[in-house]
């Protein structure tokens, strides 16, 4: 349940705001003395702070203003909204260049101020509670504590302080992006900027306009200068999705990048420097594409100095049970329904699921029951419908002496079915890319037209 901390002086405005604030779902305190504020909220730790900017006779904002300066020097990630019936717009903006998320004037109105708080909620459900500066924990998105994935975290944090280049491996669905984007927020360019590309959605013509940039006039339809992902992630991390689906000519482009560390936008000949850290990511095996022929061994080299493989859901089903519930309270706030909750057998029946699709297939599938579920208890019933698998359940896709690639083939199967053979829905459902939807069906020879 998401914490919120008012800080007011005015006790009937604090009444008001917890009474409002506990009917829809948070946990709610309020404290009435601006100098001790700091203090509560480290001790509280609250998920957001409304603040009010005017105390006692004071109605300048100016006293609000020093506080919220100090919230966000010690608490840097956590999320403001300030309040005040005094201060003029002017004084907002500049409490929202200082780092304030938002405004809301007093006499508030219930609606907004409730939206208003769901929306920052989401923003900063990343990034976790309030967390003192210096100790913030890039790593929190990662949910779980089984063994499997604790190794793989401190492998990270090992690496996150090097420039070393990372390779991450794994499933679809596994969290490859956010283990790129952890690792990114706990290096020394976390205040750069983090800029992803998913390579096997890049189309080779424009696969050098994409990452290199190209000026006006270098080929048709390029009217205006274009900067490339290179130059937008100078200074910070570049993450490369996908990069087993590049094609052999891209390969060789990128390659000479990552040695010469230059390149050129396409229609101008002046090298550029890049200053980017590079952190690569498939689903693919990458040394058995080298072994035939269709990734260069020198490009893997190259982009393989730290290896992390992710574990599949089904190899840590201890994280089943957080996960469910970390996805069920985002659900909550999301879909503005506060009393969502398991029926007592749900999670033991989601720990028992194979998830092909891995931890994207179970977010698909609780956020589809909490928006489709006619109360506010989720049962297994229901996630057997909302995954359309009334004739096939899940749980009897692990019955002994059925192997794993047998289970898959089946969900694949059953899927194709329910869905009239249609990739995009197919891959939907199960929680994963076209791209790997696509590698399955040949790597188990399953036609489109007959699932």
């Amino acid at each position: 349940m998401p914490r919120i901390l008012i800080i007011d002086d005015d006790r009937t405005v604090c009444n008001s705001l917890e009474l409002l604030l506990k009917r829809a779902g948070y946990a709610v305190e309020s404290h009435y003395e601006p100098r001790e504020a700091v203090d509560r909220v480290r001790a509280y730790r609250p998920d957001l702070v409304l603040l009010d900017l005017n105390f006692t006779v004071e109605t300048s904002g100016r006293a609000g203003m020093r506080l919220l300066m100090e919230l966000l020097e010690a608490f840097p990630q956590l999320p403001v909204i300030q309040m005040t019936g005094w201060a003029t717009v002017q004084l907002a903006v500049e409490g929202m260049k200082a780092g304030a998320r938002d405004f809301i004037a007093k006499p508030w109105d219930n609606k907004e101020l409730l939206n208003t708080i769901r929306t920052q909620l989401e923003r900063g459900a990343d990034a976790g509670a309030a967390v003192p500066a210096g100790d913030a924990e890039p790593f929190g998105s990662l949910i779980g504590s089984s063994a499997v994935l604790n190794d793989i975290i401190n492998q990270a944090r090992r690496v996150a302080g090097t420039e070393a280049a990372v390779l991450i491996t794994g499933e679809s669905g596994t969290g490859k992006e956010l283990v790129a984007e952890a690792i990114h927020a706990a290096s020394r360019r976390a205040g750069g900027p983090f800029v992803a590309v998913n390579l096997g959605g890049v189309p080779e013509q424009l696969f050098e306009s994409e990452l290199f940039g190209h000026k006006a006039g270098a080929f048709t339809d390029a009217r205006t200068d274009r900067a490339g992902r290179f130059e937008l992630a100078a200074g910070g991390t570049l993450f490369l999705d996908e990069i087993g689906d590049l094609a052999p000519a891209a390969q060789v482009k990128l390659l000479r990048v990552l040695q010469e560390r230059q390149y050129e936008r396409l229609g101008e000949s002046r090298p550029r420097p890049t200053d980017v850290r590079v952190i690569s990511a498939t689903s693919r095996n990458l040394d058995s594409m080298v072994a035939a022929g269709t990734f260069r061994e020198d490009l893997l080299y190259r982009i393989n100095l730290i290896h992390l493989q992710l574990p599949a859901l089904r190899e840590r089903p201890e994280d089943i049970a957080p996960l469910a519930v970390h996805f069920l309270d985002s659900a909550r706030r999301r879909y503005d329904r506060p009393g969502l909750r398991f029926d007592p057998p749900t999670v033991p029946w989601l720990r028992r699921q194979p998830f092909p699709g891995n931890v994207r297939q179970l977010q698909n599938l609780i956020e589809r029951a909490a928006i489709l579920s006619p109360d506010d208890t989720i049962t297994v019933d229901q996630l057997q419908r909302q995954s359309g698998s009334n004739s096939e359940p899940l749980a009897g896709f692990t019955p002994s002496g059925v192997t794993l690639e047998e289970m898959e083939i089946r969900m694949i199967r059953a899927a194709l079915g329910r869905n009239g053979g249609e990739i995009t829905a197919t891959a939907r459902e199960l929680g994963l890319t076209r791209a790997a939807l696509y590698r399955r069906l040949e790597k188990y020879g399953i036609s489109i037209t007959t699932p």
